[in-house]
């Protein structure tokens, strides 16, 4: 591990920790050297396979439950999260998507998404930000998603959030650069997670989003580590306000 992305003696937390993307990202930082707090609605006390991950690489675990659909459960846990020591990588990865056309998308489900996957992450970013911006130093990382760039179908509340994150992305930027803050996101492609399965279900739209990768095949979780530890690392600290694509190259087809 090269200086640039050595993580040793910082504190990671990952919101949506639990599974899928958020669990390869948590696992990639503690096997960077970071020190992890993992976050999620569902989160197992101890155990949790992403426990066993931060662990088996040396680092220390901390495991906090919060509904990011429930706004007082998000102040709070950004209460206790700046009760401790200081937080320096901030990964905003927990979300949720609601599959529905617009003509049919309801009220309820457009404030959840809008509420998991942008409110809560404002909320988690304001009240950590802060105090990053007070030390001089932190690193914050979205999970942003292709629908940062496009429409998509079928979740217009999905896209509607992850346009925002986007926007978010370079507005805290725009802020926080000058004061050794840099924010920037993620924008993961099709990936093999709970979100995708029923796509992957579809014969005829798992066979038209194959036929439009590069790369030829899903993504894994695993894809997404690298960026992680290099938004996170030195190597990106003249990176600011970046929404970067791992997509196998479906945005340049």
């Amino acid at each position: 591990m090269t200086a640039l992305f050595d993580l040793a003696g910082r504190t990671a937390v990952v919101t949506g920790a639990r599974r899928g993307i958020g669990l390869a990202m948590a696992t990639a930082l503690a096997d960077a050297g970071a020190d992890v707090i993992g976050v999620s609605a569902h989160l197992e006390p101890s155990g949790s396979a992403v426990e066993q991950r931060v662990r088996a690489a040396g680092r220390r675990f901390t495991a906090l439950r919060a509904d990011l659909a429930d706004r007082t459960a998000v102040h709070r846990l950004a209460a206790d999260l700046n009760s401790g020591g200081p937080i320096d990588i901030l990964v905003n990865n927990g979300g949720t998507i609601a599959r529905r056309p617009a003509a049919e998308h309801s009220d309820e489900m457009w404030d959840q998404v809008i509420q998991v996957n942008l409110s809560s992450q404002f909320l988690l970013s304001r009240e950590i930000g802060r105090n990053m911006v007070n030390r001089g130093h932190g690193k914050i990382i979205f999970t942003a998603s292709l629908l940062s760039f496009q429409g998509g179908i079928n979740v217009p509340g999905y896209t509607a959030a992850k346009s925002g994150l986007a926007g978010l992305t370079k507005a805290l930027a725009n802020e926080w650069a000058a004061h050794g803050v840099n924010v920037n996101a993620i924008a993961p492609g099709y990936i093999e997670t709970d979100n995708t399965k029923e796509l992957r279900a579809d014969p005829h739209r798992n066979e038209a989003i194959l036929a439009r990768i590069p790369a030829g095949r899903w993504g894994q979780a695993g894809d997404i580590a690298g960026a992680t530890v290099f938004l996170a690392s030195p190597a990106s600290d003249y990176v600011n306000g970046v929404i970067l694509p791992v997509d196998g190259g479906w945005l340049g087809r």
